[in-house]
């Protein structure tokens, strides 16, 4: 095992640590688990807490244009006090639940260009550093994954996904962003729509699912895209036919949107979690994550990602990894 970070804040002979995720991607809502794995440095330490941090790569937007940074969305202790032994090496197993809004980050293998990240704190003798940060993967629900079977199967393609500061107004949401996951259009709507942006609000009850119909140039003044709000039980995926029913919500919204010219404030859901409404202004940002190409389709044998050229644009590998090398440098000096 190699220990990744040695605790710069403690100097030459601290203790070093190793987070271990286990294996596979975990979901939203569901258990992540894992061991930290600490090694003894030069001398006796007195271990005060450990920490795991949630975060994610986020974009803003404001006045001056866009720009990205980390945002936490999750801080776990897993250990109290304990003496570390000069060279002695230390197991914390973990398992602790994650938010039901984390995002997703995967869609059936395939990277989708979200990045989140697990970082571990250790306090020590009055120091604190971060000394430890592991990509964390999370797959979709099987009702987000029904859901985007069904509009694959509709012709919608995968364009990109990013995670938007700022919160939707009129839903429930939790934490301080949410994902947008951007799609173009099927054929029989492209004359009506740019694209479609969907974002899935997970709880314990079910989802919200947002659905936003960019316009196309000439129908509506900017800002006055269409806005689509719907409730899914997390077992209702099974047994209906949800390529109808997602065709029915976006030929509802494209309804909605094109019968009027002035927008309204956000719409109220129905007796059937179903609404339908204008929005625009600076609480849902209309930002666009890393391009890769990927299409949603349905294939013979069931439905699939399908990656355009075969694999996710290099570029995007490369900015996932610059972003957790960056983050750990910055966590080299500790924290006072």
């Amino acid at each position: 095992m190699v220990f990744k970070k040695l605790l710069g804040s403690l100097g030459v002979g601290a203790p070093t640590v190793d987070t271990v995720l286990a294996g596979g991607a975990a979901v939203p809502g569901g258990s992540l688990s894992g061991q930290v794995r600490l090694r003894g440095g030069s001398a006796d330490f007195t271990v005060e807490s450990i920490t795991l941090e949630l975060v994610a790569r986020v974009e803003a937007e404001h006045e001056e244009g866009e720009s990205e940074g980390t945002v936490s969305f999750g801080r776990f202790t897993v250990s109290g006090g304990f003496v570390l032994t000069e060279g002695a090496e230390h197991s914390i197993p973990f398992d602790v639940a994650l938010p039901w809004e984390t995002p997703i980050t995967e869609l059936y293998g395939q990277d989708l260009g979200i990045v989140l990240g697990v970082r571990t704190e250790l306090a020590v003798a009055g120091a604190r550093d971060k000394g430890d940060l592991d990509r964390l993967s999370v797959a979709p629900l099987p009702a987000q994954e029904a859901l985007l079977e069904a509009l694959g199967q509709l012709g919608f393609g995968f364009k990109s996904a990013d995670l938007e500061l700022g919160h939707i107004r009129g839903t429930g949401q939790q934490l301080p962003f949410y994902q947008e996951i951007e799609l173009s259009p099927a054929p029989q709507y492209a004359h009506e729509v740019n694209e479609i942006e969907l974002t899935f609000l997970a709880g314990p009850g079910g989802l919200e699912v947002v659905l936003e119909a960019d316009k196309r140039s000439g129908f509506f003044t900017e800002g006055s895209d269409a806005l689509g709000r719907f409730t899914v039980g997390h077992q209702d995926y099974q047994g209906r036919d949800w390529s109808a029913e997602l065709d029915s919500w976006i030929r509802s919204l494209v309804a909605v949107r094109s019968a009027h010219g002035t927008p309204p404030a956000y719409g109220h859901g129905d007796e059937h979690g179903q609404g339908y409404g204008y929005g625009h202004g600076e609480s849902h940002g209309h930002g666009s994550g890393p391009g890769m190409g990927t299409a949603v389709a349905a294939g013979a044998a069931g439905l699939a990602v399908g990656v355009a050229g075969g694999l996710v644009a290099a570029e995007v590998v490369d900015e996932v990894g610059d972003f957790f090398e960056d983050e750990e440098d910055e966590g080299d000096g500790g924290e006072g």
